[in-house]
């Protein structure tokens, strides 16, 4: 049974995005992709074994990372983690609904331990606008585009975690409760286990046209800007590597998509042995400062793309 109590918080968390923000119009950026969006930038575990004196979390890094200058902003005067109020997020991770204001914290671990590019992002299009802001993040770790993402105008079976992505969109737009609102941008960080495969590869390119056009067409944004992320993890390719190879099928894909950017990563990418997770490569290492990065360059993509559109 349910008692009141219990009731009056689903009804908070229901209409906390909405409550300060009515009757104003709402930017919706939507961050979507697999583990790297979730996030797994360490935030201030500092274990020596596991997570190698907390080289590389995001505490260390506001402090001895060269982008210790550009994070004073994340946290106040007191030296807690920043929340704004202008910028919300939406996020279900492991199946439990997460709303409020950015901070820390919302990645597939729940509490405060982790970060994904959405915090930097956040802050880049939250100052950039005069309007309140939503981020609607879908992500799950371990999917392909080949596969679990596949859209519907690649042909053969819908991707399962396409369609979760799409309800979790729309029941984040739900819950704005009729304010109104603008689709801003689509962001996509991915590709993983595409590089993987070989065959996953050669068709990534096509797949991902395909997968904007039905984006666009499920929300009946035709102009909707797409933000491609590339695959930085590890730094540069070495050329016709398996990641090499997979990168330029990143680019061809973007280069065919309109009103679509590609963001090179690659630079944004830390040693192991400055990073938190020296086993997860996969995962930039844990380094809270690749993620930063990668979310600032993110949001100054889609921002040039809307203001290509707007011709200013």
């Amino acid at each position: 049974m349910i008692t009141p109590r219990i009731n009056h918080i689903l009804l908070v968390l229901l209409t906390g995005l909405t409550t300060a923000w009515a009757g104003k119009p709402v930017k919706v950026f939507i961050l979507a992709g697999q583990s790297n969006m979730e996030g797994q930038g360490v935030v201030a575990m500092d274990h020596e074994k596991n997570y190698n004196g907390g080289k590389g979390n995001l505490a260390w890094s506001m402090e001895h990372s060269a982008s210790k200058d550009r994070m004073r902003h994340l946290r106040d005067a007191d030296g807690k983690w920043v929340v704004r109020s202008d910028v919300k997020i939406s996020f279900k991770g492991r199946s439990k609904q997460r709303k409020g204001g950015l901070t820390v914290g919302y990645t597939g671990y729940g509490g405060s331990s982790h970060i994904g590019p959405e915090l930097q992002f956040g802050h880049v299009v939250g100052d950039h606008f005069d309007q309140p802001v939503l981020l609607i993040k879908t992500a799950w770790g371990g999917k392909s585009l080949q596969v679990d993402f596949r859209p519907p105008s690649a042909g053969g079976e819908t991707g399962p975690y396409y369609t979760k992505m799409i309800e979790e969109v729309r029941a984040a737009l739900a819950a704005l409760d009729g304010n109104p609102h603008e689709l801003a941008g689509f962001i996509w960080m991915q590709g993983w286990n595409d590089m993987c495969s070989k065959e996953a590869t050669a068709e990534y390119a096509q797949n991902l046209v395909a997968f904007a056009k039905d984006v666009r067409k499920e929300f009946q944004s035709p102009e909707l800007p797409f933000v491609i992320g590339e695959l930085g993890n590890g730094g540069p390719a070495k050329p016709g590597s398996g990641m090499d190879t997979f990168r330029e099928a990143q680019k061809r894909g973007t280069a065919a998509i309109p009103r679509a950017i590609f963001i090179p990563t690659a630079e944004f990418a830390r040693p192991a042995k400055l990073s938190p997770n020296v086993g997860h490569g996969h995962h930039w290492f844990g380094n809270a400062e690749s993620y930063f990065l990668v979310g600032d360059a993110l949001g100054k993509g889609a921002l040039k793309l809307l203001k290509t559109a707007d011709g200013n």
